[in-house]
């Protein structure tokens, strides 16, 4: 595979991750799931996360930073969700989005690595 082919699957993967935390977390900003205030801020929170992945697209190997700073927001996120899970069960509500949270994201972050190594990027976000 060329680097530019997998610069270009990457960012269709990074735009069809980023539309879970977008399309989740403005659902439940606009109070479509729980309409109480702090449901609606966390969801906000999760809004942010998806757009902030989103805008990293476009030059998606010069933004490490950005990218490994939501991924490790969302696997912190993702490990007091397991945490939960542990303690309470784990259902659909609960495990689907673990696959996201510790395992997808993580993944999104490794190959944007990959990515911005073999582009010869050092992964600085560009200004």
């Amino acid at each position: 595979m060329t680097p530019r082919l997998e610069r270009r699957l990457l960012q269709a993967a990074f735009a069809l991750a980023g539309a879970v935390p977008v399309t989740a977390g403005a659902w439940g900003a606009l109070g479509f799931w729980r309409p109480d205030s702090h449901a609606r801020y966390l969801s906000g929170l999760l809004l942010g996360i998806g757009l902030c992945f989103w805008w990293a697209i476009p030059a998606i190997e010069r933004r490490g930073a950005v990218v490994r700073a939501l991924a490790l927001i969302v696997v912190i996120g993702g490990l007091a969700r397991l945490a939960g899970g542990l303690q309470t069960g784990f259902g659909p509500s609960t495990s689907l989005p673990l696959v996201m949270e510790l395992g997808v994201t993580p993944l999104l972050a490794l190959w944007r690595e990959r990515v911005a190594g073999r582009s010869g990027d050092s992964g600085r976000d560009a200004r």
